[in-house]
């Protein structure tokens, strides 16, 4: 398996799978073609024999000088217990800590368990939100009405 930085012409092969990977959930407007053209140094691919595999969308925060962020993550659900995940966040850890930034934050819905526990053993913390889903610290209408957020922090080493 190859990781890779994103290209533009990404956008058009993954914008088509996204809401696949996402057993049916309409997530690919949460990532406009933007992204792959704005964040190359900070956002990845994973491919597997010139098949892509996963992704990670992230950027260094223009208003916090020590922190960056990861907005989007995908793992096609055929590849997904390989590890691709953590290749994929390892290799922005890297390029993080090397742009001399100690903090990494995400968000993930509430309904998303898998990523609320993939998270979690990534070694990301929750933060203290307003209200509790399940058990989870949540902070409402974060992403607008009725959007509510899990937040989530890293400190790197």
């Amino acid at each position: 398996m190859k990781i890779r930085s994103v290209k533009g012409e990404d956008y058009k092969v993954l914008a088509p799978l996204i809401n696949e990977w996402w057993g049916g959930r309409n997530m690919s407007d949460m990532l406009p073609k933007l992204f792959f053209d704005h964040f190359k140094n900070t956002s990845f691919i994973a491919e597997k024999e010139g098949e892509i595999v996963g992704f990670l969308i992230g950027f260094f925060s223009q208003s916090h000088a020590n922190e960056a962020y990861i907005h989007f993550v995908g793992v096609h659900p055929n590849y997904r217990k390989h590890n691709i995940g953590k290749r994929l966040y390892t290799e922005f850890f890297q390029v993080v800590k090397q742009n001399g930034r100690h903090v990494v934050r995400c968000v993930t819905s509430p309904v998303n368990k898998t990523s609320i526990s993939y998270h979690t053993k990534m070694g990301f913390e929750i933060e203290e939100g307003d209200k509790k889903v399940d058990g989870v610290s949540v902070n409402t209408d974060y992403d607008g009405p009725n959007q509510d957020r899990v937040l989530f922090v890293k400190q790197l080493d």
